[in-house]
């Protein structure tokens, strides 16, 4: 939706398909980073953003077995909005959608799912899709895929994957929050378990982090003791945790850290968690994708405008951005390794690792965590346009 939208303010003729008939579905991230927000003041649509219902988040909290101190302090960024924005990311995207049907070179058609390419001679020329209407055809001097880390037309596309593990899944579900409760998003680490809370407003997305494929363990063990694990993990909502009243209401996301060595092929370009599912430690997927948007924009729009994209026009946004990706990657894995497989082993006693150590006694170090969550490595910025660009007036 964002590269959609970015194409379009560059005159550039762009078609979404979105394969649900609206945004409203139960989204696991709805974190706009600094670095997102950054890019939307240089759009100029900062301001109408922020003007939706949000929670700020200036710092985000954990506890590692006894220690508790902020991981990340955005204060310090050097970036408008020194903070996390948790809003509902079916609101993003329709904001998005709404800001591209300003410009008449957008458009967008829901409940469309893309499920193949048009091939000719080697290269992608085009999308199928299916829609309940019929199947569909789309022309195209460019597809862009961007559906996820469990992507079809990746499968289709036949370039392989590199899978780099992940020794969790994560549980997510809400619990209700009082005002009493506390403000900042927190993490906290130890004894066999890992909880994620996040500040919704009027209600917290809680993350509660299992072994990989251990779901059925803990169904086994039953509701009673899970609702008794999330009173452990965090004491302050034990009365709540009877609003866990069955095991719909409990989402599993499956966790995967994978990266497409070949981004694309002629005609055809994967970004987001379509070219490289992340870890959700940092909550940066949704930053990775988007900043993965603007440089794929900055590169391909001109190319695109003329009509003479080529494969060395695609290998260049994958340039562009793997380096980031890879760094990123890699200190999840890292994170993986030292802190969550530690902290969801329920045989040792939990002992922070030195590095989190000496984050609790050197704020300074705290700056480290902030910039790579926020800001990211290799933070992307939006090319001027010419002034002759045509904007429809909104409406209402």
């Amino acid at each position: 939706m964002m590269l959609g939208l970015l194409l379009a303010r560059a005159g550039v003729e762009v078609l979404v398909l979105e394969k649900h008939r609206d945004f409203l579905r139960d989204f696991r991230g709805d974190t706009i980073h600094p670095s997102t927000l950054e890019v939307m003041h240089e759009l100029g649509l900062l301001d109408r953003l922020l003007a939706l219902p949000h929670q700020q988040a200036p710092e985000m909290r954990a506890q590692f077995g006894d220690l508790e101190f902020p991981v990340a302090d955005f204060s310090h960024l050097p970036t408008r909005c020194k903070f996390v924005a948790f809003m509902p990311q079916w609101d993003f995207l329709r904001f998005l959608a709404d800001e591209g049907r300003r410009y008449p070179t957008f458009n967008l058609r829901m409940n469309a799912e893309a499920t193949g390419f048009i091939e000719e001679e080697g290269r992608v020329v085009g999308v199928r899709a299916k829609t309940p209407v019929g199947d569909l055809e789309v022309a195209s001097d460019l597809v862009v895929a961007a559906d996820g880390r469990h992507s079809i037309l990746r499968e289709a596309a036949g370039l392989g994957i590199e899978q780099l593990g992940a020794p969790m899944d994560v549980l997510w579900f809400g619990l209700s929050r009082r005002p009493q409760d506390p403000a900042a998003a927190m993490g906290r680490f130890g004894n066999g378990r890992i909880f994620i809370m996040l500040n919704r407003g009027d209600y917290w997305q809680c993350g509660f982090v299992i072994r990989k494929g251990s779901l059925e363990q803990v169904h086994a063990r039953g509701l009673e003791a899970f609702r008794d694990a999330v009173a452990k993990s965090a004491p302050f909502v034990a009365d709540r945790v009877s609003e866990l009243r069955e095991w719909d209401q409990i989402k599993l996301l499956t966790v995967a850290v994978d990266r497409m060595p070949r981004w694309y092929r002629a005609g055809l370009l994967f970004i987001g968690d379509a070219a490289h599912a992340m870890s959700p430690i940092g909550g940066v997927g949704i930053n990775l994708a988007i900043q993965d948007a603007v440089a794929a924009a900055n590169i391909l729009a001109q190319p695109l405008r003329s009509g003479t994209v080529t494969v060395d026009d695609l290998s260049e946004v994958q340039q562009r951005r793997e380096l980031p990706t890879r760094i990123t990657q890699r200190l999840q894995v890292l994170m993986q390794n030292r802190v969550v497989t530690r902290a969801l082993d329920e045989t040792q006693p939990f002992s922070p690792p030195l590095l989190i150590r000496m984050m609790a006694r050197m704020p300074l170090l705290r700056r480290i965590p902030a910039r790579l969550i926020g800001m990211g490595v290799r933070p992307e910025h939006v090319k001027a346009l010419p002034r002759t660009n045509r904007i429809l007036p909104t409406s209402g």
